[in-house]
C-alpha cells in the first residue's frame, strides 16, 4: 500500500475498523497493510482511546506466527509504536511481548524478543519519557 492511502485511512472515521479487517485476511500485503495502519494510528491518532489499541494488542498476539517476512515485521511494527503511545499501553505492550518472546512458535518468540528491546532500550528512553 502506498504511503499515501494510509495517510489517507488514518483520517476517515473507519481507520480501526479497516486496520482489523485487513488483519483478519490471509493475502499477505493486505494482512500487513492492516498492521501497518495500527502502527500509523498508534503514532497519529491523537484521539483514540486506549481500548483501540488494547484491541490492536489482542489481534497481534494472535497473529504473531505469521512466519511471512512482511507480516511479521508490521506485526513488530505495530506492537513496538503501540508500546511507545503512553504508560498504560506501554505496560500491555511490553506484557505481550514478553508472553511472545516465550512463544513455543519461533516468529512470535522473534516478534516478542524484538518488541522488547526496543521498548527496553535506553537510547530510546522511551520508560523515561512515558514515566514508567
Amino acid at each position: 500500500m502506498r504511503p499515501g492511502v494510509r495517510q489517507l485511512y488514518v483520517k476517515t472515521p473507519f481507520a480501526v475498523m479497516k486496520a482489523l479487517e485487513w488483519a483478519a485476511t490471509d493475502a499477505e500485503f493486505t494482512k500487513r497493510a492492516g498492521f501497518a495502519l495500527m502502527a500509523y494510528l498508534a503514532v497519529h491518532d491523537k484521539k483514540a482511546t486506549d481500548e483501540v489499541f488494547e484491541r490492536f494488542l489482542v489481534v497481534i498476539e494472535n497473529s504473531a506466527t505469521d512466519n511471512r517476512n512482511f507480516v511479521k515485521k508490521a506485526i513488530n511494527w505495530a506492537l513496538r509504536q503501540i508500546g511507545k503511545r503512553n504508560a498504560a499501553l506501554y505496560q500491555s505492550a511490553f506484557l505481550c511481548s514478553q508472553r511472545l518472546a516465550s512463544s513455543v512458535n519461533p516468529t512470535a518468540r522473534w516478534v516478542g524478543k524484538d518488541a522488547m528491546k526496543e521498548l527496553e532500550s535506553p537510547s530510546e528512553s522511551i520508560r523515561k519519557r512515558l514515566r514508567v
